[in-house]
């Protein structure tokens, strides 16, 4: 992936650090991905949230949200 993109899931917007295919955290090709390996992986990346598609793990970093007052 090219450069960090911004992922608005809900109310909340990430910065997306790596996608990588869910099989890639998987022995084998057919089956269920072992969530230590992303949860290590999400660590090294320094992200502090994984989010999944039907094909991939979205490895991000939380866009904290902003307390502001509007000044007149």
């Amino acid at each position: 992936m090219k450069g960090n993109q911004i992922y608005i899931h809900g109310e909340k917007a990430y910065i997306v650090l790596s996608q990588r295919p869910i099989y890639s955290f998987a022995p084998k090709m057919d089956e269920a991905p072992n969530m230590e390996y992303v949860q290590e992986y999400m660590k090294w990346l320094k992200a502090d949230h994984v989010l999944q598609t039907q094909t991939h793990f979205m490895f991000c970093e939380t866009i904290p949200d902003v307390d502001f007052e509007n000044v007149e």
